[in-house]
């Protein structure tokens, strides 16, 4: 048989894979112990399991597998403006449309928004799922860099500048941003709307961690500073709150747009899966959310708190670490001798010895912060992590002898 060269659009060969989601695959083929540290995943026992059982069983019915409306199940609309409206982010029905996940909500903004060789703003170490959901519709990357207060909203003038053509888009993740951990202050947050109306673009505002917040104060969102903005793309789920297995999130968009993602979406999945979405509406309608949210802030907040202290124990100045008031990860940056270590190398070293995490090139469109990795705590029990803690240390030490 003649060896047929397949017609590829051209898009395809900027579909990238996720090492972040290869890990869930790569973890379920060892054999032997693994502390995770990789995956960004509510703690098994942070998920209401007796809760979502009994209402699977109680309320789900023949109406339940059939088609759904697009743009959400009534009951789940109106259940999450209600739950929405005591928080600090009050939306309405006209704004809201239920997607599966937030990844499908970074789907329909890319989709809607960005054309070939457009520029868009990203963060750099950022999410690179949401940042290859941007180059899969062809857009010319940017990456800027992060501090300890977020995105370094000032720098983006003279960056952009660099490029010779404005932004079409700038995806930012504000809160306990994956993976650094660092949340963007009230100020940037001001500068970069003000940048965003300058350059006509659309922010990608991806927030899946805001409600996890387990310290200090709530910062206004970019929704309260600039209501009603058309230029404001709100992406959220449930994944990181509730269960990332029920696939279900939410956008939250100018009305006059809202039409057009639900055109969008209709030609992705017709509707998000409709049983996850009446479990969810059950769950909230029940008061069960700002109990369960209590609970697991409660949570993560000690196994930060043991993470942080198991790796200034085990490691001390051998690392520098981030400190977030809340959300799932910390970013650590090896340091002195150790930064000749490339945390890449340092990953199957690490799984050998028993524990895994995502080495910092993961996220980075452009390959960087190979002294640098991501853990996550949230989903790891306290003695656990002391564990994993120790199994990075053998590794990193073994690392060393090696050069």
């Amino acid at each position: 048989m003649s060896v047929i060269n397949l017609p590829y659009a051209a898009r395809a060969a900027r579909l990238t894979g996720s090492v972040i989601d290869s890990s869930t695959s790569l973890l379920a083929a060892q054999t032997h112990d693994i502390v995770r540290f990789a995956m960004g995943s509510p703690a098994d026992e942070a998920v209401p399991l007796e809760v979502l059982r009994d209402i699977a069983a109680s309320q789900l019915d023949h109406s339940s597998f059939t088609y759904g409306a697009t743009e959400g199940e009534p009951a789940l609309l109106e259940q999450l403006v209600d739950y929405l409206g005591t928080t600090s982010e009050p939306t309405s029905l006209d704004r809201v449309t239920i997607t599966a996940g937030g990844m499908q909500g970074l789907d329909l903004a890319c989709k809607i928004f960005v054309d070939p060789d457009d520029l868009v703003v990203i963060e750099g170490p950022t999410y690179t799922n949401g940042s290859a959901t941007a180059a899969s519709y062809g857009a010319d990357l940017l990456e800027a860099p992060v501090d300890e207060n977020g995105l370094i909203v000032e720098a983006l003038p003279d960056l952009v500048r660099r490029t010779g053509k404005a932004p079409k888009a700038i995806y930012v993740i504000p809160n306990f941003q994956n993976p650094s951990g660092t949340t963007l202050s009230a100020p940037r947050r001001e500068l970069l709307l003000e940048l965003a109306h300058r350059w006509n673009a659309v922010i990608i505002d991806d927030d899946p961690y805001g409600l996890l917040r387990f310290a200090g104060e709530d910062l206004p969102s970019f929704q309260s500073l600039s209501p009603a903005d058309p230029l404001l793309f709100s992406v959220r789920t449930f994944s990181k709150i509730l269960s990332p297995g029920l696939r279900v999130g939410w956008v939250d968009t100018d009305p006059s747009i809202r039409q057009l993602v639900i055109n969008a979406k209709q030609s992705m999945d017709t509707c998000t899966n409709v049983p996850a979405q009446q479990m969810v509406a059950e769950f909230i309608r029940r008061g069960g959310l700002s109990d369960h949210l209590a609970m697991i802030r409660s949570q993560y907040l000690e196994r930060k708190i043991a993470m942080t202290e198991s790796l200034r124990r085990h490691l001390g100045d051998r690392v520098t670490m981030t400190d977030p008031d809340g959300g799932f990860f910390l970013w650590v940056t090896l340091q002195g001798e150790d930064r000749k270590t490339s945390t890449s190398a340092l990953f199957e070293m690490a799984l050998a010895e028993g524990v895994a995490f995502i080495p910092g090139p993961a996220f980075s469109s452009t390959g960087r912060y190979d002294d640098s990795l991501r853990l996550c705590f949230a989903s790891t029990s306290p003695e656990r992590i002391e564990e994993g803690v120790k199994r990075l240390t053998r590794a990193l030490d073994r690392a060393r002898r090696r050069r």
